[in-house]
């Protein structure tokens, strides 16, 4: 059984997380910050830093949520990045925030499920992720839709909570992720479930070495992982 935000609701994980996000998207981008410290604003920069090299002209961003990831990924001069997320709501604030930026003609947000992308096989350089893959109803159903939109030789760089393995942080990180955050989530966000699933599907994503599995299971090549900030989160990469 999955983990899902809403334990008394019937649907399924994907209808229950997009409501969630619906139900939280005027709040996410400070909720995001204030319990991150501002650290997630760090690892996002880290995470678009591994396309350097690859400098990609054609970007999707899965899971983009506000748009946070696909703004950040314009430091790499592609000539487009699209972003696709199940929630409108969140969407609707994204396209706010891009319109504020003037970024319209660099970044597209559409309403997208990520595993039945719309999109052709081999269209784009890269594919992103930051903090969704572990949302997906099918994890790997998702990321083999990703590669299959990856064009050959195309990398995909998934930002994603972990689960520290060492004395003090894990005890801390999971003191923090149990009682504060999702207290803190509650009052601001007005959704008492959104908060108490964040670390519920973190401590059920298979984090580490077992996703890099799943990712070489679907065709990924040269799979890597980089932890950051003491394993609280990780940067996977694959190419195609």
């Amino acid at each position: 059984m999955s983990v899902v935000p809403y334990k008394d609701k019937k649907e399924g994980k994907k209808q229950q997380v997009a409501s969630m996000f619906d139900n939280i998207s005027k709040k996410y981008d400070l909720l995001n910050h204030l319990l991150s410290l501002g650290i997630d604003i760090i690892w996002r920069k880290k995470a678009i830093k591994m396309l350097q090299k690859d400098q990609p002209k054609l970007i999707l961003d899965i899971a983009t949520g506000t748009g946070d990831f696909a703004i950040e990924a314009l430091v790499l001069k592609p000539e487009k990045v699209i972003g696709v997320d199940i929630s409108e709501g969140m969407l609707q604030e994204g396209r706010k925030k891009m319109k504020q930026k003037k970024l319209e003609h660099l970044i597209e947000l559409q309403l997208g499920d990520s595993e039945k992308l719309l999109f052709e096989e081999n269209k784009f350089d890269a594919v992103i992720v930051s903090f969704g893959v572990r949302n997906f109803e099918n994890l790997e159903k998702g990321l083999a839709d990703m590669y299959r939109v990856l064009k050959p030789g195309g990398k995909t760089v998934i930002l994603e909570f972990s689960k520290p393995k060492k004395f003090p942080m894990k005890q801390g990180y999971s003191f923090y992720f149990k009682y504060i955050l999702p207290q803190i989530g509650r009052m601001i966000s007005k959704d008492h479930s959104a908060y108490t699933y964040l670390p519920e599907s973190v401590k059920a994503f298979p984090d580490g070495r077992d996703f890099l599995g799943i990712l070489e299971k679907v065709g990924f090549k040269q799979t890597q992982c980089k932890t950051l900030t003491f394993g609280i989160s990780s940067i996977y990469t694959g190419i195609k």
